[in-house]
Order: C-alpha cells, then structure tokens, then sequence
C-alpha cells in the first residue's frame, strides 16, 4: 500500500554545478543558461507543490497549511509587482531565503523552510532568482491572509526564533566524503528540505537537527508525525539504488509513494538526473540507523506458511483477502508497476501505524510518471468499521515476516476523527463479510468454496480450460455490486432457462459458467467442490427470497438503443483497458505462469457461448465493474466509462477471436436469442 507517507516534499532540487574544494562552483553561464538552471531548481526543489492552491495557477500562492499554531496560506512567487516577488531585488530575494525575511521587513514563519534554504550555493540562489524573475509568468493574485493563533500571529517573536535557531551559512563541503556523497547531502539537507518532514521537531517548533553532524545529528530524518501522517525513519532505509528508484518511477519492492509524496514524486524526482538520484541514495543510505526505530530493512518472506493458514483461519486475514488481495495479492507482494508490496514494506512496519490508518480511511493514488503512465488508485475503506480495519491492519503488520505492532480499534477511531473525514455512507449493497463465515457451523466448507471460486483454474484443473478463474467476471469473490455478485442469486433457483429452454438447479447454471466462461468441463454435481461452491454462494443468499428483487445484482443495464462504434472502442482499450489485459487481450502473467489480469480475447480467454461474449453485457461488465483500481469507488476503485464508451469497447473485445462453443446449437431451442449473441 504504500511507502511515503507524507514523505512531503521530499528530497528537494538539484542542478548540474560541480564541487570544488569548499565551496559549490559553477562555470561562467549566459542569461539563459542561469533561467533554465534555476528552472530546474525550482522544479526538482517541487517549488510548485507549495505554492500552488488547487485548481489554481502555478506559483501564485495560496495553499492552506494547517500547522499546530494555525493555519498558513502560501505566497505568489511569481514575479507579479503587485501581488508577487516581481519587485524584490536579489538581495531581499537572497534575504528571504535565507533568513525568513520579506521584503518590507516582516518574518516568515518557518512553514517556509528557509532553515533548509540556508544552505544553497550563491550561485544557485542566483540562478532561482533568474527564473522566478525571468521564466515564471506574473500572476496577480493577492495573497490570502494566515489565521494564527495568539501569540503566534505576532511576528515579532520569530526573530527571536531565528537567533536562537537559525543558522544562515550555506553548506559546507565535508572532504571525508565522495563528492558524489557531498552532492546528495547539499540536495537533502538544503533545497530539498527533506528534515521539514522527517525530522522531529523540539519545544520551539524547530527541526532538532539540519544534518547528520554533531551530538543532535541521530535526529536528522529520523521520523516525525506530519498532519496525521508518519514521516518515516529514513535514515538507513534502503540501499542507495533502491531509493534512486524510489524517486525516480514512486515504487521498489518495499513501498510506493502515496499521499503528498506522489506528488513528489509526479511533479519533482521523477525528473532528478541520474547523477542526482544517485547522490541521494548514497546520502541516505550512508546515515547510521537510528536505534529509536530502526525500520526492518530486509524484505522478508518468513512465516509464510503461517500466513497462508491464518489468511482462512483469521478475521483479519479473510478480511484482507477480501479487501486487499485482488491487488496487493494473497502473497503480500503486490505487482510492479501496478500494486505496492505489503511483505516487507517500510511504512507498513513503521512503529507508529498513523500512515497506514490514515490511507486505509482515505484511499491514495499512486504517482504519474514516464515509467507509469496510469495512476491507479486505492479507494477509502472508511465504510468498514473500526474493528475491521483493525484487523486487516493488524494482519498486514504481523504476517508475511513483517514485524510490526497490532493495531487496535482506539487507534483506528482517534485517526478517523482527527482526519475529519466526510460522512460516510454505506453503500446500498450489502457487502457480505468473509470474515462472518468463520461464525458458521460450516466454516471451513464455505472458505473451501470460496477460495475454489478465487482461484478456480489453479484448484480446479481439471475442469477449466482456459486461463480465467470465477473471480475473473465475479470481481471479489462474487461480493461487488454490479460485478456479477452472488448476493441473492442462489435463492433464485430452480428457474427457467431460455438459453436451455428448461428449469436448470442452481448447480446446473454452475456447470454452464464451467463449460462456457471456462471453456472446461462440469463438475460432477455430487462432489467436495460442487458443493462447497454451492454453500458459499448459499450462504450469501443474505435472507432474500425467489423473485426478490437484489440491488446490485448482474452487471447492470446498457441500453440497447446506444450504436456500438467500433474504432473509438479500440481507443478507449488502449487508453483505459491495455495497461491490465495487454495490448492485444493476451492478459499479464506472473512468474509463475498464473495470470494476474486475465485476457479478454484469444484461447485463454472465454468462448463464444459465454454471457460476456455478447455486446452489452460486455458493455454492462465494463461500465461498472472495470477499470479496477482507477476511481476511489469502494471497494476496488472501479468503474469510470460513459454508457457510449462502455459499448464502443464491449464490442471492441467481444467481438475478437476467441474459442468456439461446439454447443450452441442446443441454445435457445424456445426462441428468444438475444439480438447481441454471436452466434
């Protein structure tokens, strides 16, 4: 789920000057030269992230900061004369920066980070001054006024601060170390301002330590609470190359970026040169761990035959196999570039859990960057009670090796209400809870059921011949509204038929899925697995009775009246369907072989006697169970097509090769063969 927490803006600027001796020389360089310079500061130091409002104009101020003094609004540092920096000289500019000073004299509070900023090279507060001035267009808007509390909306006191807190020199070249590594600490410890986050703060609200030096440095990034998020531990955290990784594409085997630092991450180091990522995991990576929370630092996969047993034997583990392991996996290691990995995630073993709470309760999208083009997103689980969250996070916290403390449902209730979530309203679906099978008589024949439904084509060889599984079509476990949940259906039969043209039980339209969707053979209707099916999907009857109606049941109607249009269906694949079920339907696989996104068309795919195969239920399927994890719907983010776009690529993949149903000529022997059949 995640590394970051907000990680805020983390990791600040840099640019291409060299080191020479103690100081930070630049070559000679032209007016241009100095604007695209101090560009790529400004840009890489994530200038835009704080002083930019929502839906506002970049650099013109006014994003509120809730601090515990009170709230802060950003600055326009465009060069508007009015209302932005466009008057200062270099001089009130390099004032500013370095000393929390504006222009006409008053403090800054250090909200802006100008203890950090301190330690810019001259020449590089040169050249951000020659972009704000000359490469940034003026905006005029005023800046929002603060609401500090008394006394801290007296200014006077924070020149007292600085005294006593301040140090305005800019950094100083350690010769005991590469310069590759003095590179990366001029990045960390100054525009870059990763302690603003990272640091813990002392009783003056000031960072307890601007580097790694001195008796204080064990301070120097070692974890601070930030807005109800952990900034975590990041000293020693992971190997240099892991973090180069980390900022440059937002994941690596133990985390991705959510929260603030996917902003980061899409705005800012996705674009640090090679030799500046280099540089800061090799910073980073150097400092000592701090033995007040040392993170575990090896990705782990000890206990895993425990966890197997405890993700069907626990609450918390059918709860996460419910909620989290479509995406995150029953492994806990995710999937590159599209889920984070669980096992062995630095934020997820983090001492304080507040991060992992606060996504839990919120949702996060994962960074845009070159490398992944798609944001995928984790809806919010705040419609699960606390006690459930707690288990699923103390689940995830306690398994797969990780060893991080249980979680409890105070915890979960104190973040809910400091976070002041929106009201949250439960969904009309009722979703069915896995972890209530262990309530039942015959729990281990329904988890026997379930897991059958989940992974079919691995437990069930035999009888499925393509590469599909139930949960392929009946997205988590048949619990999703509007994803061909099982809610309700088995009280539905005996029933008519018209594809039959006869009464069919229960187990009868079982089979059908068997020898259609799975283009395998049926299940003896007296066996271990039939019946275990059979009870799982009983057990969700959930009270309703024959011909009641079942909100959510199916996948929903597309009218029929919508023409299909071909070419922009292919469009809307490539751009919405592609990146999960590749770009010729072929699906992805694992390692292994198993498919984690299952192919839409082709011999692995579903035959042409299956329900999807036709356009509009195909439409229906894509309108409201798919994309997956690309909207914050609970509970597995689907969802996201127009009724149009919904048809245009229902047809588009209904329609491509797949295995032929020898069958059909038995369907329909009454009549009433839907006009959108393909056969």
């Amino acid at each position: 789920m995640i590394f970051g927490t907000v990680t805020l803006r983390l990791l600040g600027a840099a640019l291409a000057v060299s080191f020479a001796g103690s100081a930070l020389a630049a070559a000679p360089v032209s007016d241009l030269d100095q604007i695209k310079r101090g560009e790529y500061l400004a840009h890489l130091g994530d200038c835009v992230a704080c002083h930019t409002a929502p839906g506002g104009k970049p650099l013109a101020g006014g994003l509120e900061m809730k601090t515990p003094f009170g709230i802060i609004h950003s600055t326009n540092i465009t060069p508007d004369v009015t209302d932005g920096i466009g008057a200062y000289t270099f001089e009130d500019f390099d004032r500013a920066m370095r000393r929390g000073v504006a222009r006409d004299g008053h403090n800054l509070y250090p909200a802006m980070p100008y203890p950090s900023f301190a330690k810019i090279a001259p020449d590089d507060m040169h050249y951000l001054y020659a972009y704000l001035m000359h490469g940034v267009a003026p905006v005029a808007e005023p800046n929002k006024p603060n609401d500090m509390k008394f006394p801290f909306n007296v200014r006077l006191g924070l020149a007292g601060w600085n005294m006593v807190f301040l140090d305005d020199k800019p950094y100083h070249y350690d010769h005991s170390h590469t310069p590759q590594w003095n590179r990366g600490a001029y990045i960390v410890q100054g525009l870059g301002h990763c302690g603003s986050c990272h640091t813990p703060r002392g009783i003056g609200f000031q960072e307890k330590a601007m580097s790694d030096a001195g008796e204080d440095g064990r301070y120097f990034l070692a974890g601070a609470d930030v807005e109800h998020w952990r900034a975590v531990n990041l000293r020693n955290i992971w190997t240099g190359p892991e973090i180069a990784r980390f900022l440059k594409t937002g994941e690596n085997d133990r985390g991705t970026a959510y929260g603030g630092m996917a902003e980061v991450v899409h705005y800012s180091s996705q674009h640090f040169t090679p030799g500046d990522l280099a540089a800061i995991g090799e910073y980073i990576h150097s400092l000592s761990p701090n033995p007040d929370e040392a993170p575990s630092r090896h990705a782990v996969s000890v206990g895993v035959a425990q966890t197997d047993r405890d993700l069907y034997a626990t609450r918390g583990g059918l709860g996460y196999v419910q909620f989290c392991a479509t995406c995150h996996q029953t492994d806990g290691k995710g999937a590159s570039r599209f889920f984070p990995p669980l096992a062995g995630n630095t934020s997820i073993q983090a001492r304080d859990p507040g991060s992992l709470i606060h996504v839990m309760l919120t949702g996060s999208a994962a960074p845009l960057t070159a490398s992944a083009p798609h944001q995928f997103t984790m809806p919010s689980y705040a419609v699960l009670s606390d006690q459930e969250l707690a288990e699923i996070a103390t689940f995830v916290r306690t398994h797969w090796g990780n060893q991080g403390n249980p979680v409890t449902a105070g915890q979960i209730h104190q973040m809910r209400a400091a976070i002041d979530l929106k009201a949250v309203h439960p969904p009309k679906f009722n979703t069915p809870r896995y972890a209530d099978m262990l309530n039942s008589p015959n729990a281990a024949q329904l988890i026997a059921g379930m897991r059958l439904m989940r992974d079919t084509k691995r437990l069930l060889p035999a009888n499925v011949g393509d590469g599909l599984n139930c949960d392929s079509c009946h997205i988590n476990g048949g619990t999703v509204a509007l994803a061909s949940p099982y809610v309700g259906v088995a009280a539905q039969f005996p029933s008519y038929n018209p594809r039959a043209g006869r009464v069919i039980d229960f187990k009868d339209r079982v089979n059908g899925c068997m020898v259609r969707s799975m283009s395998g053979k049926p299940l003896d209707k007296d066996s271990r697995e039939m019946n275990a099916m059979v009870a799982y999907m009983t057990w969700m009857t959930d009270g309703y009775q024959m011909k009641q109606k079942i909100p959510g049941r199916g996948v929903g109607k597309i009218s029929h009246s919508i023409v299909p249009n071909v070419a922009n269906g292919k469009l809307v694949y490539d751009n919405s369907c592609a990146v999960c079920h590749g770009a010729n339907g072929e699906g992805i696989k694992r390692a292994d072989g198993s498919y984690l996104f299952p192919p839409l068309w082709g011999n692995d795919s579903y035959n042409i006697g299956a329900g999807i195969a036709k356009t509009y239920t195909a439409a229906g399927f894509a309108k409201n169970a798919m994309p997956l994890s690309h909207t914050f719907t609970f509970p597995v983010g689907q969802t996201g097509l127009t009724d149009q776009q919904a048809v245009d690529v229902g047809e588009y993949f209904s329609h491509m090769p797949r295995p032929d149903f020898p069958a059909k000529v038995n369907d329909w022997p009454n009549g009433g063969k839907p006009a959108d059949s393909r056969y």
